[in-house]
This record gives structure tokens, sequence and C-alpha cells, in this order.
């Protein structure tokens, strides 16, 4: 009975599709379309809108509640390759006019822009945590795809960054048939709340061996001058007002922990660490700009919070060594800080392999076609996915680079085996008005 449903509900969807001159009259025949707002298109595009979607808190029992989702929609034409952004966090710039992921010019798509449950305006109410989950976000993917597949009639492509990353490959998991195709960028895929792999890559992999010791060398200055630095410290806190689950000292010995991991992550030169007879001033600077307190504090979970949420039920995170520095830090262990630093007063979880189960599976017998696209001195890349060697698979780590790698970034051979996987698996048809 389920299977005929979906059969009548997918031939309505497609004779409806045929009857509607623009999305927006296709759109507006959907009552779980809400809120539909025409944008001005991109001039790669034809017509644009964003729309509130809703959707079930929890995809396996419809009768938990609902929420509105915002979805940004962009048609090039309606046959057209279609990539589909399963955005980690919060989407707002898909309001944004200018904006056009790179993938769109090269395959000629239109694009489609989900913004994931408990950000930005993807909020259920009230807050249940328990709904949370990757499963869900699967199926508020396929929801959106099961819409709009009979008007956006093309292959398509899921893709996403980082956390985003993560979210195309587990709608991947969840729905192997919604897509054509995946491209990852710098996905990671965590084994637990504290991975474990993240610390050994940054002591022995990132950079050089020169360039790692003078980052560490960094880290040891900045704790010897606790005296002289926090002053400067406190005073910062207190101008931006910054509010913390932990007292000063600890957070000072957090921002120190995380500079290597936020150092080789943004790509920072490593020329532009100061010298250990630097003045204070100059070394605080530094410190601050790349490993600033906002970062622990409580105004900054306000924006992300539901991520750490997200870590550490079923996402997983990172660790910190704090051996080069024992001697010198206030904390006894940096064990278990996302729990105490980061989760919502009153919330704790223990950590779930079932999705990480799920996916290993999933890469070890799908023919499923993906691309997971790293950075050589990104710490992330120590949990990157490693698929097996098959052709349905494309792994690029492009040696140097950093969390923000993107196709336009890699060397010309890199590039040309990124275009050519996607020219091979993606159908782009002749149309009119194609460049």
């Amino acid at each position: 009975m389920k299977q005929f449903l979906f059969l009548f509900f997918q031939v309505w969807f497609t004779l409806n599709a045929a009857q509607a001159g623009s999305l927006l009259d296709y759109l507006k025949q959907f009552p779980e379309v809400e809120d539909i707002q025409e944008m001005t298109p991109n001039s790669f595009f034809t017509e644009a809108v964003q729309v509130k979607l809703r959707q079930p808190f929890d995809h396996t029992r419809p009768e938990s509640g609902t929420f509105l989702q915002r979805v940004f929609i962009s048609v090039r034409q309606p046959d057209a390759p279609v990539v589909l952004v399963t955005e980690g966090y919060t989407a707002g710039y898909g309001a944004n006019q200018g904006y056009l992921n790179e993938l769109c010019p090269i395959l000629s798509s239109s694009q489609v822009v989900v913004e994931h449950r408990y950000f930005g305006q993807s909020w259920p109410i009230p807050v249940d945590w328990q709904y949370l989950t990757v499963e869900n976000a699967a199926g508020d993917h396929h929801r959106v795809v099961r819409l709009l597949k009979p008007y956006l009639t093309g292959s398509w492509v899921n893709t996403g960054i980082s956390k985003g990353g993560q979210t195309a490959l587990l709608h991947r998991v969840f729905y192997p048939e919604d897509v054509d195709v995946s491209v990852s960028y710098v996905a990671p895929f965590n084994f637990g709340v504290e991975d474990g792999r993240h610390e050994p890559y940054i002591k022995k992999v990132v950079g050089t061996k020169s360039q790692r010791k003078k980052v560490e060398e960094f880290q040891k200055e900045v704790l010897k001058r606790r005296a002289t630095l926090m002053p400067m410290f406190r005073k910062l806190v207190e101008e931006k007002q910054y509010t913390f689950n932990a007292g000063l000292d600890e957070i000072y010995d957090f921002c120190v922990l995380e500079y290597s991991f936020a150092f080789w992550q943004w790509g920072t030169d490593p020329g532009q660490i100061p010298s250990t007879k630097a003045t204070d001033e100059v070394v605080f600077a530094h410190f601050i700009k790349i490993s600033s307190p906002d970062y622990f504090s409580l105004e900054g979970l306000e924006r992300i919070g539901s991520f750490f949420v997200q870590a550490a039920r079923e996402l997983g995170y990172y660790g910190y060594d704090t051996r080069p520095f024992r001697r010198m830090l206030t904390i006894k262990t940096a064990e278990n800080y996302l729990e105490r630093l980061f989760l919502p007063e009153g919330y704790s979880t223990e950590f779930d392999e079932t999705s990480v189960l799920k996916t290993k599976a999933f890469l070890e017998t799908t023919d499923a076609r993906m691309i997971f696209i790293y950075g050589g001195n990104d710490p992330w890349t120590a949990s990157g996915i490693i698929p097996p060697a098959r052709e349905n698979f494309l792994r690029i780590v492009q040696p140097g680079a950093s969390h923000g790698i993107r196709i336009s970034g890699l060397d010309e051979y890199n590039k040309r085996m990124v275009t050519d996987k996607l020219m091979e698996w993606v159908s782009i048809p002749e149309m009119a008005g194609y460049n």
C-alpha cells in the first residue's frame, strides 16, 4: 500500500509539474509549502524563490509536530541538473543574489539551498533535542527532493562543506536514490566525541616539522606569558561581554589548546607567528586572531550551539593533546571538554554510533557515485572519509591546502580529475540559453 501511494503521488506531482508554467506556480499547489517569496535571481538563473517547507519533527512519527524549514530555490532551466546544498548550519546566504555554488557553472545547473534544522530560521518550537538527529535531517532533504524532482527533472547532485559535507553523505546513506552524485568538501567522519585521530595528525602530518615546532613553541610562549597576557585577555572578554561555562584561567588554557587546530584548519601562514622576542601586544594580537575566546563563549553558542549537541550525540568531534603543555596549564585534563563547555545547561547525552556503523556499511557496499575533497593541512582530514578503491568513489587530498579547499583551489591535475568525473556522471542536456 505504501509503495502504491508513493507511486500515485509521484505521478500526481509529475502531472502537476507539467501543467505548472513557473516554479512559483508549481510551489503554490502544495499546502506544506508556506511563505513563498520571489527573489531577484542571480543572472545565472531565470527564477528564484525562498520558501518555508513544513517538516515533521520526527519523520518516523508525523504526529510529533511540525516546523518550518527555510529553502532557497534558483532555477536555470527545469531540465537542467540540480545542485542541492545540504547546509549544515544556517543558510541565510541563500537570500544573497550573488550566491552561486561553484558546482552550478561547472554543471550548468539549478541550485537548491536547504537550511539545517535547529539553525537560522528553521527551528522546531518548542525546542526538543531528541528530534535533532542525522536521520531526521536526511528525512528533511528527502522531502525537499521528492517535492522538487517532478519540476526540476535533471540529474541531482547533493553537496556540502564541512558539517554540510557530512550532511550530504548522511543524506545519501539514508536515501541513496535521491541524488545521482554527491560532492562532499572537507567532511569529517568521526568515530566518537573525541575521535583521537586529529591530535597525532597535527603533531606529525600538517605542514613541515619546523612549522609544527614553531606552532607548539608559540603555544608554550602564550602560557609562559600568562601573567602579562591575562589582563589583556580579561579586558577583551569584558569589552566583548563574553560569558563562559568555566573560569577565565581555564578558558585561556583552552584557547591555547585550540590554537594549533584553528591555525592549520584555516591555513594560516607560519610566517605570521610572532617570535618569542615579540612584545606582549604583538603576541596577544596574533593569539586572539587565531584562537579567540568567542569560540568558547555562551554568546557564540547562541549561533552554533545546536552543532555541539549533534557532535555529542552522533557526529563526534576532536580532542586536545595536553601533554606538551601539562605543567603550564591550570586545567588537569581536557577530556570531556565538549560536554562541559558547549552543551546546553542541564543537557547530557551519550554518543550513539548507530549512524557511524550505518555509514561504514553503506560505503563498503554502495555503488553511489561520490566525490570527497580534502586539504592536506586541514586537521579534519585526519577523520576524513577513506572510501574503498572503486570506480564510484573519488577522493582528492590537495597537498598543503586547508579547510577552505574547493574545486577552484585544486591544482590542475586534481581539478581535472574532479571535473572529468562530474562530466562522466552528470547528464547535462543541450539547452537553449546555456552558456
